[in-house]
């Protein structure tokens, strides 16, 4: 089998995955409060793990036209 005709699959397989994985954890860190771009820590081996804990246990900035959070 001829493995230099899927030798761009590779990228863009990871290409894809990582936009798959950064959407929604960008509108997670828009939606509690910080910055979008925060979101390209979830790429970066280790930053990954520290984002979500800081997501899951860090403090969340209030917003005030949510009423749902009381």
């Amino acid at each position: 089998m001829n493995h230099e005709m899927y030798g761009g699959m590779g990228l863009l397989w990871l290409l894809v995955v990582g936009l798959i994985v950064v959407i929604p954890v960008w509108r997670i860190c828009q939606r509690i409060g910080y910055a979008g771009p925060l979101a390209l820590l979830i790429l970066v081996p280790f930053a990954n793990i520290v984002l979500l804990y800081f997501i899951a246990f860090g403090p969340w900035k209030q917003n005030d036209g949510n009423k749902e959070n009381g």
